[in-house]
């Protein structure tokens, strides 16, 4: 059992980092109905933009906090100037501006940083504690710590503030949110930079696990994809628990299933995207369009 619960623990400290770029993907999708398949390697840029400060000699807390800033308005551009041109267009055009921003934003990683393998420095204190038999690093503490600490701040912005209820209101409505003087455009500018920032918290917590290149989210956002996919695209709370749900499968999977091992834990979020959309495609907590005839 210890082992079993060992597993259960580093797959929360995981799953936290799916749940905060599923979060993002969940976000845009709320606002826009785009799919953004570019969210990992904005995750990715952000990384390598915080690994810079703490090159140019910043602590690691203050490479992160002004690495937010930037990703907050880079995310704000990018809707500005590569989405908004092509929002309203056909399904297909809008994923080949988004799989084309992948593109750039991988190709221009390397150009600038170069694609040799760099050590991130880890925000958190080396050890652990044990409880019980169970072992607990500092950094699988602050990875939960720091991803529940900004969904929490995301939930009391949409609830609590009034540009949150006026990004909620713009999801839902635009026309009818427009009719009560809500700039629509502006709040899905806020989205992708909100997005951006969940993105770019994702991208420096997984960095000091995985070392810093430009390809190191690719795997990431497969597993945020099935999070988002199994809790549902329209579902925050669903992206949390579903995040949650495929680190501690996949690390069990690893574990108990011989065949799978560490080679092929990468199946498991493939299987539950094909599962989910076969049994249940609007996710978990997901809801069903309903539309008049």
């Amino acid at each position: 059992m210890t082992l079993f619960f060992q597993q259960v623990v580093s797959g929360v400290a995981t799953g936290a980092i799916y749940a905060s770029l599923a979060l993002a993907l969940v976000l845009i999708y709320r606002s826009t109905h785009i799919v953004n398949f570019a969210q990992g390697e904005m995750a990715m840029f952000s990384a390598f933009i915080a690994w810079q400060f703490t090159q140019w000699g910043w602590p690691v807390w203050g490479a992160i906090a002004i690495t937010l800033v930037i990703s907050f308005v880079g995310g704000c551009a990018i809707e500005r100037v590569v989405i908004r041109p092509v929002e309203g267009k056909s399904v297909l055009a809008i994923v080949i501006v988004t799989l084309g921003l992948l593109l750039i934003l991988n190709q221009a990683a390397g150009w600038i940083w170069d694609s040799i393998i760099k050590a991130f420095p880890s925000p958190f204190p080396t050890g652990s504690v044990d409880i019980g038999d169970v072992r607990i690093s500092y950094y699988e503490i602050g990875v939960i710590a720091v991803v529940m600490v900004s969904v929490t701040a995301l939930f009391l912005l949409f609830q609590k503030t009034k540009i949150g209820l006026a990004m909620r209101a713009a999801a839902a409505n635009p026309e009818s949110s427009r009719l009560v003087g809500i700039d629509v455009g502006r709040m899905l500018m806020l989205g992708w930079g909100l997005a951006a920032v969940l993105g770019a918290i994702s991208g420096v917590m997984v960095a000091p696990e995985l070392f810093l290149s430009p390809n190191m989210m690719v795997s990431v956002q497969i597993y945020a994809f099935a999070a988002a996919t199994l809790g549902g695209f329209d579902s925050p709370v669903g992206a949390v628990v579903g995040g949650l749900v495929v680190g501690v499968a996949e690390n069990l999977a690893g574990t108990y299933i011989g065949f799978i091992g560490s080679d092929l834990k990468i199946a498991v979020p493939l299987i539950i995207i094909f599962g989910v959309l076969m049994v249940k495609p609007t996710g978990l907590f997901g809801r069903p369009v309903v539309a008049r005839v």
